[in-house]
């Protein structure tokens, strides 16, 4: 199946990507949740115009995403959540839960969609945690997760 992307989805490409998926992906994944349109031939039209937008915001980006990655990398973020006595949590820390303690810790904010959780925090102590920027520019957050 052919699609165009209209938002960047992590593996696959960036807005404006035309790209070859299997069937399901596409049908019951990328389309129901906005991340991708049918490909069509008329459909070159949105693709010049989401190209044109992303390459002049990954341009006027570039300088502002690596001034805030060094930002990111120096900045301290600490997460209180409920926990038992052994440590682990009640429920996970979300990407949501993670922008708002940046913003909170004094940071820029961040759109919850770039950040990237490897595996899901589920106890409490130090976790590495990875925001896509950029395309060329990606920052790392430790974040400590104390219990409430």
């Amino acid at each position: 199946m052919k699609l165009i992307l209209t938002t960047e989805v992590s593996g696959l490409g960036a807005p404006g990507d035309i790209v070859e998926v299997k069937d399901g992906y596409g049908r019951n994944y990328l389309i129901p949740r906005g991340f991708a349109l049918r490909w069509t031939r008329g459909g070159e039209k949105q693709v010049q115009s989401i190209k044109k937008a992303r390459d002049a915001r990954d341009i006027r980006d570039l300088d502002t995403a690596k001034q805030v990655a060094g930002r990111l990398g120096s900045l301290r973020v600490t997460l209180k959540t409920r926990s038992g006595e052994s440590g682990r949590l009640f429920g996970s820390v979300t990407t949501a839960d993670i922008a708002d303690a940046v913003k909170a810790a004094g940071g820029p904010e961040l759109d919850r969609r770039r950040i990237e959780i490897t595996s899901p925090i589920k106890s409490v102590g130090s976790h590495r945690i990875s925001v896509r920027l950029h395309p060329e520019v990606a920052a790392n957050i430790d974040v400590e997760v104390l219990s409430a």
